[in-house]
């Protein structure tokens, strides 16, 4: 009965990774879209969200189950707890990238991204989609090595969203201000995207040794 039981845990793991190795995708595709100006790749990730949404109520459903039929206790307890809280920042991250795509399809055939932002963006797009690419790594092995070393890589967005606010607002602006709140909102929704991702790493940090990592 217990094999059986861990057995359903290990699924709920395996099925919060491939969550997030949606996410992964819906970010990079999101990213595209927006730096490209392609409509179309933008359609694909505002109607992907749709099965991240359901992927989610099962993970929730099957953590529900655990916790009325199998009443676990400690370390399984805390997986099943940490799992409801993991796959509500991975949709959140989902959503996301919709916000991306939303902008980008808004201003098709026109990019979101002036040309003197594009670097940055372009750069903030790599490094989400890396923090991304990296949690789903993370989570399907446990590595809680790898999960500490997420959170401390944060800064490099960090410095990114401080830049892009620079390029913002000093000298003079040409580009209008729907371009100027697109921009602050983009490297908003970068910034989160980042910071759900170590969120999730810090977690799986929590399920492996039961302490939150100190910096979290």
């Amino acid at each position: 009965m217990r094999e059986a039981f861990h057995e359903q845990l290990d699924s709920i793991i395996t099925d919060l990774a491939g969550i997030c190795e949606q996410v992964e995708q819906s970010v990079r595709q999101a990213s595209h879209s927006l730096l490209e100006g392609d409509a179309a790749v933008a359609e694909q990730v505002i109607s992907s969200d749709a099965a991240i949404d359901a992927e989610r109520e099962k993970v929730e459903d099957n953590c529900f189950t655990l916790l009325s039929l199998q009443q676990p206790v400690a370390g399984d307890l805390r997986v099943v707890i940490s799992a409801l809280r993991m796959v509500s920042e991975l949709e959140r991250m989902g959503d996301l990238s919709v916000h991306v795509a939303k902008i980008a399809r808004m201003r098709v055939p026109d990019s979101a991204v002036p040309d003197q932002l594009r670097p940055t963006m372009s750069r903030m797009a790599e490094v989400a989609q890396d923090m991304v690419s990296r949690v789903a790594r993370i989570i399907r092995n446990q590595d809680v090595e790898s999960a500490i070393e997420l959170g401390r890589d944060d800064e490099v967005m960090d410095r990114l969203r401080r830049q892009s606010f620079r390029e913002l607002l000093e000298g003079e602006w040409p580009h209008g201000i729907e371009a100027a709140i697109d921009v602050a909102l983009l490297g908003r929704y970068y910034e989160r995207i980042a910071d759900h991702a170590v969120s999730v790493a810090n977690r799986i940090v929590f399920v492996v040794t039961g302490q939150q990592p100190v910096d979290a």
